[in-house]
């Protein structure tokens, strides 16, 4: 792209605030949280040079987040710069992060707005220390209207009602992704100028593929269906899909998800007997719900292997559930696998 045709971030929102797409508050937070990964990126671009690898907490003894995952460094540090650059700007009345037990609304010296963000500030951060993508999602949702101080439970929408959702991959180069409900689109960082430039306008997922991605080490553990379907994938040409099926496994749900929208593919992380009880592995309201918008909105698919995701109602600020997302017609052969099990077997644990 020449740059006299260059789109920069702040020209993209202004345009859409122009078409009535968003207001002047969501155009700023969406700056706001950008900048906020710009910084981000400078600290997971710097590696061991920063001092901010390996685990946080004292020597011996890693942080662990309301997960009860041990904290990164970087994770402690993106959750900081997040909130940092998100108190004051008066577009917010609230957020809620992965890493934090509870949701936090803004302080009361520094005005309110009409939005609440959540986000999961360094997705894939096991990844950091062996210089893997990492990134950052987050999800935008209006903040009810009789509501000045909002509470967990004031965060608990469905997919459907997020304004907008995005994420930042931290990789060979620094990429925004972004939805305000009207198509994907991405940005990349142009390191020289300190500005993100629109790269791909109307990011198309193609219907049908030949990818998957999903941790195979966790065969053993999953449903029936989800055995059938893979074990179908990986019968190729000789079973019953009749082709041939790649498969590629990041571990970093931004990498992955981001392969899936630049080329296509299905990212499964499927209910098992390990994380039954949870009720899945991904956060619903940090991951899935927010992949799931810009995966629908460039074409895709998500679903929990039941039921469209973003129609979920969420119960709490972290729950989780089994994410199936990318092609759409792989997508619905993977929720076609489960539904048809459950209608046989009379499975009372299927996930709505």
């Amino acid at each position: 792209m020449s740059s006299s045709a260059s789109i920069s971030l702040t020209r993209f929102l202004i345009e859409e605030q122009r078409a009535g797409r968003i207001n002047p508050d969501l155009r700023l937070l969406i700056e706001v949280v950008a900048r906020a990964c710009k910084t981000i990126s400078i600290a997971v671009g710097k590696g061991a040079l920063g001092g901010v690898l390996g685990d946080a907490g004292s020597p011996g003894v890693a942080s662990m987040n309301i997960q009860g995952e041990a904290q990164k460094k970087l994770d402690v540090l993106s959750n900081e710069i997040l909130l940092e650059a998100n108190a004051w700007g008066g577009h917010l009345a609230g957020l809620a992060s992965e890493e934090m037990d509870t949701s936090q609304p803004i302080p009361d010296v520094y005005p309110r707005g009409n939005y609440l963000l959540m986000f999961d500030p360094l997705d894939g951060s096991s990844n950091i220390d062996v210089n893997i993508s990492v990134g950052t999602i987050f999800s935008v949702l209006r903040c009810p209207d009789d509501v000045t101080t909002p509470r967990d439970e004031h965060f608990l929408q469905p997919g459907t009602a997020q304004v907008a959702a995005g994420y930042c991959t931290y990789g060979p180069s620094t990429m925004l992704v972004l939805t305000v409900g009207h198509g994907t689109h991405a940005f990349t960082l142009d390191r020289e100028v300190g500005s993100f430039v629109l790269t791909t306008r109307g990011m198309r997922i193609p219907e049908e593929t030949k990818e998957f991605a999903v941790n195979m080490s966790n065969q053993r553990f999953w449903e029936a269906p989800m055995q059938q379907y893979v074990g179908d994938l990986l019968a190729g040409t000789e079973g019953p899909r009749g082709k041939d099926f790649n498969m590629r496994w990041v571990a970093s749900m931004v990498a992955d998800v981001h392969r899936i929208l630049t080329r296509g593919g299905i990212f499964s992380y499927p209910l098992d007997s390990k994380c039954r009880d949870k009720g899945g592995k991904l956060r619903l309201m940090y991951e899935a719900n927010p992949m799931a918008l810009l995966v629908e909105q460039a074409g895709g698919a998500a679903t929990t292997g039941r039921a469209r995701m973003l129609e979920v109602q969420p119960t709490g600020l972290h729950m989780r559930v089994p994410v199936f997302l990318g092609s759409k017609r792989e997508v619905e052969t993977a929720t076609r696998y489960h539904c048809e099990y459950d209608a046989v077997s009379g499975n009372a644990a299927a996930v709505a």
